[in-house]
């Protein structure tokens, strides 16, 4: 009586026989492929668009009307991806949402960043998200980006990368003279204003700033770019290694990008295997939730719900009202990381309300800081109705809480759905050292929230 009762806690791998952890195994083969091809959100964007055509999804502005079966997507300025497959029934009585994002915290290049000062080159920079700042210096990086010129051509730049590529870095101060530095708070021991990149110092003939000159030299004999296309790209600056198996045993990935690009990869994969019934099936692939799901490529754009209404439009269910109805009979999973407890930082998190590594998914209730402010609080009829699922396909899954109450807190884009009328739970995968240059999942849990978003669409 007592085992059907209690509710015990067990690592996933006790779970699974050899065929099992080979699947789980390849899989993550794959995803580390697609973390080193794709670590900022246009490369993402392009990734995924990429691997829906291959699939026989179709650009729908290409598609005149849409029937039981039909794939599309649409690309929204790069930086954005918007997929569905079409379901037997109408898309009024709602739809089957898993909801991503991919953008990553990181360091950006500021409009006018290339300077010298006591000769030598660096880029200045205006961090991207929550990051610690101390984190990234001393680090390999690698600038990658794009420059618009005002003649309409566009150059893509990723230099860092390859073998036998260039790296840059942000240096420190060295710990003989450190003392002042020491003294002041972690927050505070590097400023915003200090995560300047190291670029160049060989001078040219110039008269004055000669490293900056040669710097720019280079630049223009390579891409075509004077100083003022700065002002029209967007750079941004990320950590130069690569994604790698973690652990003697392998069972880990350590990345950067892992947040929120772990359930991005799951959702790509979920939709591009799932058998569609009765409800169509929609995935989301949302920029800028890092800073709050701003701009016409984040979640508060209305850029989603005019993807909503040409799948209503194709298929003919288009009224006044259509759209609100839709929302209100959909349900989501907002597929975003949550924390894993960690061996070495315990006290943060209330260990009977925490997510282990290797525990399978992590469904969140509520995010939300301290008294779940800024929270989207899922019912508790459609968390009976998501454990259904999962327990009906023997998904492993874990329900927590991000870390101990009056200690912060987060959000995703759940809260943006739910204000349309959707039921919309937190599912996604646990993270160790989650915004840093090197983040670490387990690679059974990264496979479990492959199967339960499937199961979902499938629904």
């Amino acid at each position: 009586m007592e085992d059907k009762l209690l509710h015990e806690k067990k690592s996933g791998w006790l779970q699974v026989d050899d065929t099992k952890i080979n699947e789980i195994f390849n899989f993550g083969y794959s995803y580390i492929d697609f973390l080193n091809q794709a670590k900022t959100e246009r490369e993402a964007a392009e990734f995924i668009v990429e691997a829906l055509e291959n699939s026989g999804f179709q650009n729908i502005d290409l598609m005149g009307h849409l029937h039981y079966g039909d794939k599309v997507y649409m690309m929204n300025r790069d930086k954005s991806v918007y997929a569905a497959i079409i379901g037997h029934g109408s898309i009024t009585e709602g739809v089957n949402m898993v909801g991503a994002h991919i953008d990553s915290p990181r360091l950006d290049l500021k409009p006018n960043p290339l300077y010298e000062d006591v000769h030598l080159a660096l880029f200045k920079t205006h961090y991207y998200g929550g990051i610690k700042k101390y984190q990234w210096t001393t680090t390999p990086l690698a600038l990658h980006g794009v420059v618009a010129k005002t003649n309409g051509e566009k150059i893509t730049i990723s230099i860092g990368e390859e073998e036998g590529d260039p790296v840059f870095t942000i240096t420190d101060l060295l710990p003989h003279l450190a003392i002042k530095q020491r003294e002041k708070k972690l927050e505070d021991a590097i400023e915003g204003e200090g995560l300047n990149v190291l670029v160049g110092s060989i001078p040219n003939d110039a008269k004055e700033e000669a490293v900056k000159a040669n710097i720019m030299h280079i630049l223009h004999e390579k891409y075509g770019m004077k100083e003022i296309d700065f002002c029209s790209s967007e750079f941004e600056i990320v950590p130069a290694f690569k994604a790698r198996h973690l652990g003697f045993d392998q069972s880990m990935v350590g990345s950067y990008g892992q947040d929120d690009r772990v359930c991005a990869y799951t959702t790509l994969q979920a939709l591009l295997h799932a058998d569609i019934g009765e409800h169509t099936a929609v995935a989301i692939f949302a920029d800028k939730e890092e800073i709050g799901s701003v701009g016409n490529t984040g979640m508060y754009s209305e850029m989603f719900d005019y993807f909503m209404y040409e799948l209503l439009d194709k298929k003919g269910e288009n009224t006044p009202s259509a759209l609100n109805r839709t929302y209100c009979n959909s349900m989501m999973l907002s597929a975003d990381v949550g924390t894993g407890i960690d061996p070495n930082y315990q006290e943060a998190s209330e260990a009977n309300n925490a997510s282990y590594i290797g525990y399978g998914v992590e469904l969140n209730k509520y995010t939300g800081s301290r008294g779940k402010s800024g929270a989207s609080d899922a019912s508790a009829e459609f968390v009976a109705y998501v454990r259904e699922i999962f327990e009906s396909h023997h998904i492993p899954y874990q329900v927590s809480e991000l870390g101990k109450v009056d200690l912060g807190g987060g959000g995703t884009i759940a809260f943006i759905l739910a204000n349309k009328g959707v039921d919309v739970i937190d599912c996604g995968v646990p993270v160790l050292s989650m915004h840093s240059p090197f983040e670490v999942t387990s690679k059974y849990d990264i496979y479990s929230a492959y199967e339960a978003y499937k199961a979902f669409f499938e629904e």
